[in-house]
């Protein structure tokens, strides 16, 4: 097995990192340009890629007390195992962490991997950067209709 680890210092409040991230329905949103669209479907959802790739992924929890999604791909290419979590994690007033880790199998799908979990990593930081701060705070609410907590068992 093999992991990922991809940290990257975000200039907002953990608050505000959190409220978008927490939004497992539109990851598109966040995540542009490297995701074009997304569709929830219960626990599942559908993303699309810029590079034309789609994939399956259950959300496995979404825990507010520890700002933290945790996912896993259901139909990679290529793919027999795959977790991950991203975690919000506040390191001042105004500046967080962004934690993305990813575990899984086989070894040599990390080449397809590293570099979209990097572009990843980097377009949630210009996104929420780029957002003007009053319009942050505003324009983060949780999808209607998610009930994912904390603890929750899938």
């Amino acid at each position: 097995m093999a992991s990922i680890l991809s940290e990257v210092p975000v200039e907002v409040d953990a608050a505000t990192a959190w409220k978008a991230l927490r939004r497992v329905g539109q990851p598109h949103e966040l995540f542009a340009p490297v995701l074009t669209a997304a569709r929830l479907d219960g626990d599942v959802r559908m993303v699309h890629f810029a590079n034309g790739l789609k994939i399956r992924e259950r959300i496995l929890d979404v825990d507010d007390a520890r700002r933290r999604v945790a996912y896993t791909v259901l139909d990679g290419p290529g793919m027999e195992y795959h977790h991950a979590s991203m975690q919000i994690v506040e390191t001042a007033p105004g500046h967080c962490l962004f934690v993305w880790i990813t575990d899984f199998t086989p070894d040599g799908i990390q080449s397809t991997l590293a570099p979209l979990i990097e572009q990843g990593s980097s377009a949630l930081k210009n996104t929420l950067e780029a957002t003007p701060a009053p319009l942050r705070a505003g324009s983060c609410r949780p999808v209607p209709g998610t009930t994912l907590q904390g603890g929750s068992s899938r």
